[in-house]
């Protein structure tokens, strides 16, 4: 929603907030994330985990790890990664973009 006036404009992002009741670990680097609107997704995160935060996640004991922050609802890690709840709720939307950052990171690193 957008209002303005003849003297300023302001605009008011409206966006759903999620928050993550419970997380499993499926497989290697797989997670099935249930939300508080009752949706359910499976979710590969194979494909991003590269970078100084996201990189050790690569090691399943570490990513086997993964819990729901109580305050937060949001996943975490003892290395202090994380992922927005809204992020993960439309992972499709998101998806192509964390790849992509995934593989710029992967060649800065290699160059």
């Amino acid at each position: 929603m957008v209002r303005a006036s003849h003297r300023s404009a302001r605009v008011i992002l409206m966006h759903a907030i999620y928050r993550i009741v419970e997380v499993k670990v499926e497989r290697p680097f797989v997670l099935e994330v249930r939300f508080d609107d009752g949706v359910t997704r499976r979710i590969d995160l194979g494909a991003v985990l590269y970078g100084e935060l996201y990189g050790p996640l690569r090691d399943e004991s570490l990513f086997s790890q993964v819990t729901v922050d109580p305050e937060a609802a949001t996943l975490v890690w003892p290395n202090g990664a994380d992922f927005d709840p809204a992020i993960l709720h439309d992972w499709d939307d998101h998806k192509a973009a964390f790849v992509e950052q995934a593989r710029r990171w992967r060649e800065v690193r290699s160059a």
